[in-house]
């Protein structure tokens, strides 16, 4: 199902207390704001585009560096100039298309929750995410202290989902001499149809310094680290260049293979799909089928990459290690790191590449082969 995403990420965070904007701060390692954005690109949000304050841009360029398909939007002075900042950003999308308004401040976004929005919208002009009151109200007026009923009451949370017209339709006849504090509450005062579905307590949104230090506890048990291993060798044939980590090297041999033979790729491929536990690149791309006879690896590598993100994990780091006596790798290594780091959307500090000999021992030492072998570590959602 195609929809889009809008994340609002540039108010203050006056209430969280002194420093960058809590969106732009860093919950386990990553900013808040990331944290969403890698979900809702991961669901597949299209474009997805991030409201950011103008002197903050260059912060959250480095925030999200690395994450692809995003739009930066110049935001306003409030919440609500913020998202029609980022629905002008749309263009001219049909009135049908789908919406989702999502505050950076509500990290701990899942793929289940844009999915149940998306259902959620298929009756009507919108649906909210929302949880049942749990504690009881007070109300303290000055004569005593007043307990109203909570009975019909919710939470509302974000991401919220819109038909793309009716929230335009809202905001144009909204009254701002009072502003909103929710996309529901502009779409229902136009008569739109706005429908709950079950919201999550891990939602929460990080208003005060102590929400911080909760959501760092959650953090370390939302995520885990996994790492993988790959190997891969071919022997050397005929030829006057070989291909090595994306790389063509001119060289008096090649390397045999029935894809372009490019070792320290389809080693790190495999290392990436070990770390996801899904196989390996002969399952994904297996050598009987036509289809893959003399590829570029980097269709492969781009593939593993993709699972990860899918899954709403990243790439922490990758180090790939080619083993061969010839040619040499150095002089070739930092354009290496800049076509793995290229094909795997990550900054070149986070791809090592390097070379060893086995001083004349083995097939590799012999000068029969190449060999490569290669650690992924990702993050991913527990």
């Amino acid at each position: 199902m195609s929809f889009s995403a809008i994340v609002v990420a540039a108010g203050s965070g006056l209430r969280a207390g002194a420093g960058v904007p809590k969106a732009w701060r860093h919950l386990g390692g990553r900013a808040v704001a990331r944290w969403s954005l890698e979900t809702l690109a991961a669901a597949g949000a299209s474009p997805l585009l991030v409201v950011v304050a103008e002197d903050m841009r260059v912060e959250a360029e480095t925030a999200l560096s690395g994450l692809s398909g995003i739009t930066l939007v110049p935001g306003g002075a409030t919440r609500a100039a913020s998202v029609q900042a980022g629905l002008a950003g749309l263009g001219d999308a049909p009135d049908d298309h789908r919406v989702l308004i999502h505050d950076a401040a509500r990290p701990f976004l899942t793929r289940a929750h844009v999915e149940r929005l998306l259902v959620g919208l298929e009756g009507g002009q919108g649906a909210i995410l929302a949880l049942p009151l749990a504690d009881t109200l007070k109300r303290n007026d000055e004569a005593h202290l007043a307990t109203p009923s909570r009975e019909g009451l919710w939470r509302a949370q974000t991401p919220q989902a819109f038909r793309l017209a009716a929230l335009k339709r809202g905001y144009e006849a909204w009254d701002f001499s009072v502003e909103p504090t929710d996309d529901a509450q502009v779409v229902t005062n136009t008569g739109g149809k706005v429908a709950l579905v079950a919201g999550d307590p891990m939602l929460f949104k990080l208003t005060y310094p102590e929400d911080f230090v909760m959501a760092e506890q959650l953090a370390g048990g939302a995520r885990q680290v996994r790492t993988g291993m790959g190997y891969d060798a071919h022997r050397w044939g005929p030829g006057d260049a070989v291909w090595l980590c994306g790389v063509s090297i001119d060289h008096d041999q090649t390397l045999i293979g029935h894809s372009d033979a490019d070792a320290g790729l389809h080693a790190l491929t495999d290392a990436l799909l070990g770390a996801l536990g899904a196989g390996d690149i002969g399952e994904h791309f297996p050598p009987s089928d036509p289809q893959w006879r003399g590829a570029s690896s980097d269709r492969f590598l781009a593939h593993a990459a993709g699972l990860v993100r899918a899954r709403g994990g990243q790439i922490v780091n990758v180090d790939v290690t080619l083993i061969c006596e010839r040619p040499k790798i150095r002089p070739h290594r930092d354009a290496m790191r800049a076509r793995v780091a290229e094909i795997l959307a990550v900054k070149e500090d986070q791809v090592s590449v390097k070379a060893t000999t086995t001083e004349g021992m083995g097939f590799t030492g012999r000068q029969e082969g190449l060999a490569a072998q290669a650690i992924a570590t990702i993050e991913q959602p527990r």
